[in-house]
């Protein structure tokens, strides 16, 4: 399979997920609030952050960050456009890793410029400690990482 279309395939997908939980999270619940899937783990919640990763930058009092974030990201994506092209076809890792990179980032780019913030819903916690709310997009960006990763040790 052609490394373009299996990281499109790939992206696409998650970007359609991404886009379809933030959605139906933004119509079914009200800001700010919160519905209990599993008692004392996992929390469906309806939040919006408008900074990076884990709440980074994510202050009322910056208002530079939407503008910053989006420039960020449009440097990403050509980034991953060079190494998608510099990709080997049989390192299925990285291609993989690349897909799911650039679906998530578009996810939340799409949140940034057409909300001026991105939408998160996922809340895992154990007691009182929570996890910081996060979406399909961050779930890919990270599963992304993780595939590029073991595709740089795979090939060393």
């Amino acid at each position: 399979m052609n490394k373009y279309f299996l990281a499109g395939i790939i992206s696409v997908v998650t970007l359609v997920l991404d886009q379809v939980t933030k959605i139906a999270v933004r119509e079914k619940m009200v800001l700010w609030t919160s519905e209990t899937v599993i008692p004392g783990f996992f929390n469906l919640v309806h939040v919006v952050n408008k900074g990076a990763a884990f709440g980074f930058l994510n202050r009322a009092d910056i208002t530079w960050q939407r503008n910053f974030f989006v420039v960020v990201t449009i440097i990403a994506l050509g980034a991953i456009g060079m190494l998608l092209k510099s990709a080997e076809e049989k390192d299925k890792f990285q291609i993989l890793g690349l897909g799911f990179v650039l679906g998530g980032a578009i996810g939340n780019l799409i949140d940034r410029i057409l909300y001026h913030q991105v939408t998160d819903f996922l809340d895992f916690y154990y007691g009182s400690h929570h996890y910081p709310a996060f979406n399909v997009a961050d779930i890919a960006i990270c599963l992304g990482a993780f595939a590029m990763i073991v595709s740089f040790y795979k090939n060393k």
